[in-house]
């Protein structure tokens, strides 16, 4: 970015700055005693200006995250340069002035849910900028190199215009690699980089598209192989022209230099240590990594025991599930068996497509006993696509697509199969991010932000939520589901033991080899993926627990008032939020009797059918 360009987005950011200290000085003047009420409607205003202002300038921003997650944003891939993540910073901080000026006690009751939500939204984005988290782009699970394709592939083109639209993207990709590029070498020249141990074969989904010799063969030429026929058809060959010659003369090129720089810079440079704690100024950056992800003020030392306590437990319903199967051998002797009977694993990609969509189907015709509330959306099955299938988790779930990993079948139990699919399908991350799109009266940093601590944990929540749909009806599945348990709460031991107490890949290795059914290729993944994502994996197991804690409350406090279907409802009603503000939010339900809750648009499930309300 230009230093003209700079100033003026400085400028901007003044003004911003500037509005909200008039605002806050005409509140001043006002005596609360005389006007109580305009002051309540002026802070609503304030507050409603400030994150609607941000929020459209967030969405005009390249690659912001928070929670680990992406936002959403107008598709373009530029400005993700140090000066602009320095404006970042600064615009935040700014955005943060202004909410310290904001008098909560004076918001309405819904915005005093918003103003929570949104300042831990916004403290976020301020801790990850002030900790230059943007200087390490990807890890072992995800890339920016990868989501670009994606980010494309999702939006639907049908007329000219959007495949025009597609190829300005196109062209914005060489300066957005080497944007990345000129981040990662700072980030190398202080040590803050992913470490060595996890970036082995992480370079083949960068050569899959540098290595290419036909252009037509790229996914990026997919969407124009075949145009609609309502675009003329000197157009359509316009277009493919154009295509052909954007991604052999720049995307191409962009990845070669990419796949380059991995090979000759990143990789002999990257860090050996595996600590996040190890990184410069680590000890601070791992705490805000718990708090962002988990949203809780928690050490990594009381997590860690809370870890163990729940291997502990689980262990013993592992055991005894085990004695259920027939099996006569030792705990050991049984995960081996497990790994290697073939009668666990389907034969061909289409088998465990196959068994994955039956056990939707399952799941669909039990839905109306657990849930009031249904989405109009609907979600498709696919496998993942086979360029980043290798070292990609075993399926991922979100409001239009779950993705089911179809690489590797003897990495793919069966028998995890129904854990799996209930957690990213429905009632898991497809359900709960439908009826988060479909909450029109939310503000849009909620409706389409995600915190992980209440996404991962309601997804875990699903998947228990499996036995009493009757899901898992084989000793062999309910293992499963108890395995998926033990992964999650193992997470809470290896994630701290790595970044916290020193603990080995090996080490990490090894502790849930012992003490899951996952497949050794899962378990690798895993662990390169904990490593690489110091915290995210603390979110699960946290979130799950607090949600199996606050239905617990509930129906001792209503007793014989608790409807299991209202308590479910209220948690996917109140949408993505900080597990402190859902615990609020049960607690009012508690008090006001368990009543069903409102919602703002959407279907209720009544006598089998599905009425739009």
């Amino acid at each position: 970015m230009n230093k003209t360009a700079v100033l003026v987005r400085f400028a901007a950011i003044a003004l911003v700055a500037l509005s909200a200290s008039s605002h806050a000085a005409q509140a001043r003047e006002t005596a609360p005693d005389e006007v109580t009420g305009t002051l309540k409607a002026d802070a609503n205003a304030r507050f409603k200006d400030i994150y609607s202002t941000e929020w459209a300038w967030r969405t005009g921003q390249a690659g912001v995250g928070a929670s680990g997650e992406a936002q959403p944003d107008n598709g373009r891939l530029d400005d993700v340069d140090a000066a602009s993540q320095q404006e970042r910073l600064v615009y935040w901080q700014n955005v943060m002035k202004q909410l310290d000026g904001i008098d909560v006690a004076a918001l309405s009751a819904t915005n005093r849910v918003n103003y929570e939500v949104y300042y831990t939204q916004i403290r976020n984005f301020i801790a990850d900028q002030q900790f230059k988290t943007w200087q390490m782009p990807f890890n072992s699970d995800s890339a920016f190199w990868s989501d670009v394709g994606y980010q494309l592939h999702r939006r639907p083109l049908r007329t000219a215009a959007d495949y025009a639209r597609y190829l300005d993207r196109l062209q914005q990709i060489p300066a957005y690699f080497d944007q990345q590029i000129a981040n990662m070498r700072l980030g190398l020249a202080r040590g803050f980089s992913v470490p060595r141990a996890v970036l082995k074969g992480r370079d083949k989904s960068i050569a899959a598209v540098a290595e290419l010799k036909d252009p037509t063969q790229s996914s990026f030429y997919k969407p124009f192989a075949q145009l609609p026929a309502s675009i003329p058809a000197d157009q359509a060959q316009a277009l493919q022209g154009r295509a052909l010659q954007e991604i052999r003369d720049e995307v191409i090129p962009a990845y070669a230099r990419l796949l380059t720089f991995f090979r000759t810079d990143y990789l002999p440079q990257a860090r050996t240590t595996l600590a996040a704690e190890a990184l410069p100024d680590g000890k601070a950056y791992y705490r805000q990594q718990i708090r962002e992800y988990t949203t809780l003020d928690l050490t990594p030392d009381q997590i860690h025991q809370i870890g163990l306590d729940q291997v502990a437990k689980i262990h013993a319903k592992m055991l005894a599930t085990m004695k259920q199967t027939g099996f006569k051998g030792s705990f050991a002797q049984f995960l081996a068996f497990l790994r290697s009977d073939p009668r666990f694993y389907a034969k061909t990609p289409q088998e465990l497509l196959d068994k994955t969509a039956w056990v939707a189907k399952e799941v669909d015709g039990q839905l109306s006993k657990f849930f009031d509330h249904l989405p109009r959306e609907r979600f498709t099955i696919k496998p993942v696509p086979a360029d980043i299938a290798p070292y990609y988790t075993s399926g991922r779930g979100g409001p239009d697509v779950y993705l089911v990993n179809t690489y590797d079948l003897k990495a793919r139990p069966l028998y995890n199969m129904p854990a799996l699919t209930l957690h990213e399908s429905y009632p898991g991350h497809a359900l709960q991010l439908e009826l988060a799109g479909e909450q029109t009266n939310q503000p849009a940093f909620r409706r389409d932000g995600y915190i992980s601590a209440y996404g991962e944990g309601w997804a875990l929540y699903s998947e228990y939520l499996g036995n009493a749909m009757g899901i898992y009806k084989t000793p062999y599945q309910k293992f499963g589901f108890l395995s998926y348990q033990m992964w999650r709460a193992c997470r809470l031991v290896v994630d701290t033991g790595i970044h916290h107490l020193g603990w080995t890949r090996q080490r990490a290795v090894d502790y849930m080899l012992a003490n899951t059914a996952l497949s050794g290729h899962e378990i690798d993944n895993e662990v390169d993926r904990y490593i690489s994502w110091p915290g995210q994996a603390l979110s699960y197991e946290l979130g799950y627990l607090k949600i199996r804690a606050l239905r617990t409350k509930a129906q001792a406090a209503l007793g014989a008032k608790f409807d299991l279907r209202h308590f479910n409802d209220t948690v996917l009603q109140i949408g993505s939020v900080p597990l402190p503000v859902l615990a609020k939010r049960i607690d009012r339900f508690i008090a006001d009797g368990g009543p069903e809750p409102t919602w703002g648009n959407g279907c209720r499930v009544a006598q089998g059918e599905c009425h739009p309300q």
